[in-house]
């Protein structure tokens, strides 16, 4: 018999002994005491069943009978630490779903083969051109920037799926060489120089990479509080991941990595240091750039696992029946359209930002907040309530209890047709801590997933996570710390209620409350855009618009055109959103002169001389300065940022720091407005 107790705060730690019936003296008298009065019995009527499920799956993932308690890799099991929040969630969401019946939402799933899984692959990267034979621009442009990591990950897909159609003699296959002109005896890519490369720029000819000595307000400090004993780690967004990776980890090391420690001191401090490009969010590029972000995430995530020889797993998406009307059970992109129409460029549903409203203004010290369950009869007539009432501004918040709001938030994650974090991905997120050793590793493949999101999923999982990190900080009076947000929160997001939700999901119980920790821990980091990917989207436009220019020269009509025109500069195509300004202003401009304009200033225009040392907010302070007395209060109360608009990018806020001449030599054709930021 073994028997291990440990203290663990609101986490209650049971024993196992499977050599014994007898009960020891005590024993459960003592667990009782430890409940806090938040958990005790009346309010969880299934705490003696969440006491054999959480027994039962930790006995089955160990391979003998009768099973011995173990400190092994065994997923149910955190450093012997209880998982019994877990599965008492896991419990309260199959009795609230019994309430009445589920509606199928599957309509299709099909099995993929390998081909076919590598055909998806490739059109998912934005390679359908490697499929379709076509020659599409954005193809040969996205070829054009890949590292020797990312060129190798494309090629090892394009190979599998070529000789999978050869295998079956569906039709003749084009070779690469056919499609980009290349001359070797195998498909290659044309790949990028793998050295460091400022953060939102170009490579200058014999220049370093300038990193600035920072205080802890110029970097992104994402960890524990400052009196942990933490080893601080500094990560570098100049470099692909892949590429960072030089030694791969023995496969005896993997099974190091699999017992969490629920204590915050496990895990490590991480500093993102800016560097003269300053930081980018999501929310900073525009959407035509963004998409070109999740080409390269997908393929970098992809030579990433390579690189550390783990299969990326993915599910094939499949086909589901929408709702599209209601609040819960709609998919989230129907439920923006839908509010879209009264509240135009809301990124995050109207119903869940109500709910984390709701929790945030009196929910946030309640004690035990999303792990006491409401009552289940008043969460399903709230439920029902909030359907018929919502849109129509009738229905009574007063009357809705903290935990009962607690519950339509779950409800709302859970019922969403298609998983937060998405179907076809949730293997990778689980593959990243089963198999990967590193929390730094672990970090850098959520970084990537995250940056894989779809939009309106992306901004509501941020809005989610920076809520959780809400109720963490409450700890002192909601008796909430960061493992049991985690393990409260995990069975909402990655046990899906469809097909998948399977015994092997289960297991991973420990697995996804790690994740869970990462995601709100780490959140600050996972939604800024890594440097290198933005440069390589820079990459991508220059070569798009060069293909263009190339393209303009062999049509017979525009050369002619040209002709009359040789004395007028070429400019790229303005992108979509531009500002129009008069002829008298687009003069050209001497080198290391900027003309910012400000449309909704009273002084519109001004010629600003960069030195090395001009930041982004000074200039918004020097036109602030110039227009204080002129601007309206609407203006006022907005917050200001400057924009690099065009050239080699779609629109790019800047960072307040970021020094502007190394922007500006990184991009010398844009041009730079001043306009409030899009929320």
């Amino acid at each position: 018999m073994t028997m291990e107790m440990k203290d663990s705060g609101s986490v209650v730690l049971t024993a196992y002994h499977p050599h014994s019936p007898a009960r020891i003296p005590g024993m459960e008298q003592s667990f009782v005491q430890d409940i806090p009065s938040s958990r005790s019995p009346g309010s969880r009527k299934s705490l003696p069943r969440c006491r054999r499920i959480n027994r039962m799956l930790s006995n089955e993932s160990m391979p003998t009978s009768p099973p011995a308690f173990t400190r092994s890799n065994s997923q149910a099991s955190v450093d012997s630490t209880s998982m019994e929040d877990f599965w008492c969630e896991v419990e309260s969401i199959k009795e609230s779903s019994e309430d009445g019946p589920e509606e199928a939402t599957l309509l299709e799933f099909k099995p993929a083969d390998e081909g076919e899984l590598e055909a998806e692959w490739l059109q998912d990267v934005g390679l359908s051109t490697l499929i379709s034979g076509t020659e599409e621009e954005d193809g040969q442009a996205l070829l054009s920037t890949l590292t020797r990591t990312q060129a190798a990950a494309v090629q090892k897909r394009y190979n599998t799926y070529t000789q999978t159609l050869r295998k079956k003699n569906k039709h003749t296959v084009r070779d690469v060489r056919d499609i980009f002109g290349t001359s070797d005896s195998t498909p290659t890519f044309e790949t990028v120089p793998v050295s460091p490369v400022p953060s939102n720029g170009i490579q200058l000819p014999g220049q370093k990479p300038v990193w600035k000595s920072v205080s802890s307000n110029s970097c992104l400090d994402c960890g524990l509080d400052k009196g942990s004993s933490s080893i601080t780690e500094e990560l570098s967004y100049e470099v692909s991941f892949s590429e960072s990776i030089t030694v791969l980890p023995k496969t005896r090391e993997w099974t190091k990595s699999q017992r969490f420690k629920k204590e915050d001191s496990a895990l490590p401090k991480f500093i993102v240091r800016k560097s003269r490009f300053g930081l980018t969010e999501v929310g900073d590029l525009s959407p035509e750039d963004m998409k070109k972000i999740r080409y390269l995430s997908l393929i970098e995530l992809t030579a990433f696992y390579d690189a550390l020889g783990v299969e990326l797993k993915r599910n094939r998406a499949e086909r589901v029946r929408r709702r599209e009307n209601g609040l819960f059970g709609v998919p989230l992109t129907v439920l923006l359209e839908n509010d879209q129409k009264k509240v135009p460029g809301i990124k995050v549903p109207l119903i869940f930002q109500k709910l984390l409203l709701k929790l945030e203004e009196t929910g946030l010290e309640t004690e035990g907040i999303l792990r006491v369950p409401g009552s289940a009869s008043r969460v399903k007539n709230l439920h029902q309530e909030l359907e018929a009432k919502f849109y129509e501004d009738t229905f009574d918040w007063d009357q809705v209890r903290n935990n009962d709001a607690a519950g339509l938030l779950k409800m709302f994650i859970r019922e969403l047709p298609s998983p937060l974090f998405t179907v076809e991905y949730l293997p990778a997120f689980i593959t990243l801590v089963e198999k990967i050793p590193k929390i730094k590793l672990q970090l850098q493949a959520l970084h990537l997933l995250i940056m894989l999101l779809p939009e309106a999923n992306r901004d509501t999982a941020k809005a989610f996570l920076q809520f959780l990190k809400k109720v963490v900080a409450n700890e002192g009076k909601n008796k909430m710390n960061l493992w049991n947000v985690s393990m409260i929160v995990a069975p909402n997001l990655f046990i899906y209620k469809g097909k998948r939700a399977n015994q092997q999901e289960m297991q991973a119980a420990a697995t996804t409350a790690h994740i869970v920790r990462l995601l709100i821990r780490y959140q600050d980091i996972l939604w800024t855009v890594p440097s290198f990917l933005i440069s390589q989207v820079r990459k991508m436009n220059e070569a798009a618009i060069n293909n263009s220019k190339r393209q303009l020269m062999f049509d017979k009509g525009v050369r002619k055109l040209l002709r009359r025109k040789t004395m007028e500069r070429e400019r790229p195509e303005r992108p979509e959103g531009a500002v129009t300004f008069p002829p008298y202003l687009q003069s050209d401009i001497p080198e290391g002169v900027i003309r910012v304009y400000a449309p909704l200033h009273s002084k519109v225009s001004m010629a600003i001389q960069l030195n090395s040392q001009t930041k982004a907010k000074d200039i918004l302070a020097r036109f602030h300065c110039e227009n204080s007395r002129g601007l309206s209060q609407n203006v006022r109360s907005q917050i200001q940022s400057l924009h690099e608009v065009g050239g080699n990018i779609g629109q790019h806020c800047l960072d307040p720091d970021a020094y502007m001449l190394d922007v500006y030599r990184a991009n010398p054709q844009a041009e730079w407005v001043i306009k409030p930021k899009a929320s």
